[in-house]
């Protein structure tokens, strides 16, 4: 009997949505032609949603009273299906299958939107290492590092496993795993993370996590742990499903032995079934995992929704969680009677204009916003990875006479002119 209900099982979920998604437009269409076409035809067409929509809800039903006599909505589902049947209420029967079932996709569909996130996370996890032996470099797949191989970075690509730098610097872009939206100088000395992205200069660094042990996989795993199911609220009417089906049976008969009218009593089965509940549930859960994802938030499971609403306090991250990720320059001073803050402001500009870091940006675009005028052309531009830029730039503020004035700018508070 095992065997059968696992081929049962499997015939059920085989073909995914797609299947799903096919069976409900046909048996829509089936119920439509029932009630609306007037032509009389060989069959009733809402015979169509009973065998497509209709006969899956009822042998999921008994693969669970019979595996683990479990009462879910889909017993009183599957005899409210049964009676209507009996009584030529054909129709009725059909729409609460299609009803059902159009629930139940819903749902599916809300538990993809809760595990894309996840599959987004896989897909970040780095492909290929530059592992170096002796003055030669041999790409391999990032799974064949090991702990103690030196390894190379270029900028742009990310680092394949965790690590120290051993030479060089750079700044890491680390928002995939710190939510921190400006990248981290780093240096000889410095850990670094797989998975996070090197920006500018190129380093060589040693691993020391690998595999299963690096930081990427630790939190892939830490996310997929969580069981992107259905949430609790999705499972309001299967937790009160034996309730509900002992108080609709005993509704049902009590309204037949009072009336004596077996139509009544079906109505009564029909109407007890969660349809409103199944549709609406998901629909909601959905919507709000779509427009979670789309402001950044990873939604790990499908409760978290229904226990967000009695939180009270919540503690975020010190970094960028609760920033816009958008830098902006608020003051400027300056701490020598050399240069006045509108001429250092200039110089800082001017250094930072071929500048590919965001404070780099937000200098330069800051400056225009102030002043609306164009920034001056630097000479002689060089990024310095993990300290900032040195430049050549012209003072516009100034009369004749500033021109070619060296001018070093850093990422770290500090501004040096010379």
């Amino acid at each position: 009997m095992r065997k059968g209900i696992q081929k049962i099982e499997q015939f059920l979920e085989w073909g995914g949505t797609k299947k799903d998604i096919t069976l409900l437009v046909i048996s829509g269409l089936s119920l439509l032609i029932s009630i609306l076409v007037p032509v009389t035809l060989p069959f009733d067409t809402a015979w169509v949603a009973i065998v497509l929509c209709g006969i899956p809800i009822i042998l999921e039903a008994l693969i669970g009273l019979i595996t683990a006599f479990d009462i879910k909505a889909d017993v009183l589902v599957s005899i409210a299906l049964i009676a209507s049947i009996i009584i030529g209420e054909n129709f009725a029967a059909g729409e609460v299958a299609f009803i059902m079932q159009l629930g139940a996709l819903l749902e599916d569909m809300t538990v993809a939107k809760a595990r894309a996130g996840i599959e987004k996370l896989v897909h970040l996890t780095p492909q290929r290492a530059r592992i170096l032996s002796g003055e030669t470099e041999k790409i391999i797949p990032a799974e064949e590092v090991k702990v103690g191989d030196l390894l190379r970075v270029l900028p742009g690509e990310s680092v394949p496993v965790d690590g120290v730098i051993v030479s060089g610097q750079t700044s890491v872009n680390q928002a995939v795993m710190t939510g921190e939206s400006l990248p981290v100088d780093k240096t000889a000395g410095d850990e670094v993370s797989s998975g996070t992205v090197n920006q500018f200069g190129s380093f060589d660094m040693m691993a020391t996590k690998v595999g299963q042990d690096s930081s990427i996989q630790r939190m892939i795993r830490l996310v997929q742990s969580a069981d992107a199911g259905k949430a609790k609220i999705v499972g309001i009417a299967d937790r009160w499903a034996t309730w509900i089906v002992v108080t609709a049976l005993t509704a049902a008969a009590l309204t037949w032995i009072i009336s004596g009218e077996i139509i009544r009593a079906v109505t009564i089965l029909v109407v007890f079934c969660p349809c409103a509940l199944v549709l609406a549930t998901p629909t909601a859960i959905m919507a709000a995992i779509g427009n979670a994802t789309k402001h950044g938030f990873l939604v790990r499971e499908g409760d978290a929704l229904e226990r967000l609403a009695s939180v009270t306090k919540i503690a975020f991250d010190k970094t960028g969680t609760l920033t816009y990720g958008t830098p902006e320059v608020t003051v400027v001073r300056s701490f020598t009677p050399a240069y006045t803050e509108e001429e250092l402001y200039s110089f800082a500009a001017s250094a930072e204009l071929r500048s590919e870091h965001p404070l780099g940006k937000a200098v330069v675009r800051c400056f225009r916003q102030k002043h609306l005028a164009s920034v001056p052309q630097p000479a002689d531009f060089e990024m310095i990875p993990g300290r900032g830029v040195a430049a050549y730039s012209a003072n516009p503020c100034r009369q004749s006479g500033t021109f070619g004035r060296p001018l070093y700018t850093g990422y770290k508070g500090s501004a040096h002119g010379g």
